[in-house]
């Protein structure tokens, strides 16, 4: 066992895109992050960008070998430690029409995107049970809406996000929060490789879903990043914390649609006890509450105009 004593984190598809630019942002941030990549020329260019702070691991999330590999590997670095975070970055597209999507491209999309994303869940979830450790799931819009030519795409990702809600619930007796962080469209394009720009330490700019993962992932001090306070709910008094007052019991029962109070007799709101009504606007008579029936039937003589 190393004795490293900073936090540590998985990330999967870290060649490139939002996985690059996580593993680099969360390296500077004090992690010891073990990104996993495809192709060893990826992982040396990603240790010139951190360098002792990111382990490369050969990781194709459809590769049970190399899932078992890369978990043993964690677990002789962090020890009794334990995994800090897990972030499921990992993934591909497929776009078209559906009817005529192969269906061998359909099938690998669901293995890499759901699948694998599962099987390197289970791989690593020892070990964040023994950190109470984190688990980010990168999902999409996807999920909530699908345009025409990404309903394949789509549905990997939903399917995603109801295995992150089950996770959620399952995993909670253990402390072990899981959470969903949703890349843009364009982040997906191209045969799946995020082309949003990959920041390196020297640069200011973050990109969103990279932000995300971080406020989602333990501090390097050890706290855990709070989500903001939640909004106060309708009817109650932000000053106090009490329920407002119902104005509505206050000035009587209110009409329905119809124009009926909850008693069933016609009429207006009632008016508040001791409000004034506004005057009318100068040039136009106030009104007397004759009806027009009246003054055509001649009984009411019709008020003089200014």
């Amino acid at each position: 066992m190393d004795s490293c004593s900073h936090p540590h984190v998985v990330v999967t598809g870290a060649s490139s895109g939002i996985g690059r630019a996580t593993a680099l942002r969360l390296a500077v941030d004090g992690y010891h992050v073990f990104a996993g990549v495809r192709r060893p020329a990826d992982g040396t260019a990603l240790c010139q960008g951190a360098g002792r702070e990111i382990t490369p691991l050969l990781l194709d999330v459809t590769n049970g070998g190399q899932i078992s590999a890369a978990a043993d590997a964690v677990a002789g670095h962090v020890g009794r430690a334990g995994l800090d975070g897990l972030v499921n970055n990992a993934g591909v597209g497929v776009f078209g029409p559906l009817e005529i999507i192969p269906l061998g491209q359909f099938r690998t999309l669901m293995e890499v995107n759901v699948t694998g994303q599962l099987a390197v869940t289970q791989a690593f979830l020892p070990l964040l049970r023994q950190a109470s450790g984190r688990i980010v799931m990168i999902g999409s819009i996807g999920a909530r809406f699908t345009p025409p030519f990404v309903g394949a795409l789509a549905a990997s990702k939903s399917a995603l996000a109801s295995m992150d809600e089950a996770l959620r619930q399952e995993l909670a007796p253990w402390g072990i929060r899981v959470g969903a962080g949703r890349a843009r469209d364009r982040a997906q394009r191209g045969g799946g490789q995020a082309r949003t720009r990959c920041n390196t330490p020297d640069e200011p700019g973050l990109p969103r879903p990279a932000s995300a993962v971080r406020g989602s992932l333990r501090a390097p001090g050890g706290h855990v990043r709070r989500p903001p306070p939640a909004r106060q709910p309708a009817g109650s008094d932000r000053r106090n914390g009490g329920p407002r007052p119902d104005h509505a019991t206050a000035a009587g029962p209110l009409p329905d649609r119809q124009g009926l109070t909850a008693d069933g007799h016609p009429g207006r709101r009632a008016a508040r006890p001791g409000a004034r009504r506004a005057a009318p606007p100068a040039g136009r008579p106030a009104r007397t509450g004759v009806t027009r029936a009246a003054r055509q039937a001649g009984q009411v003589a019709e008020p003089a105009m200014r």
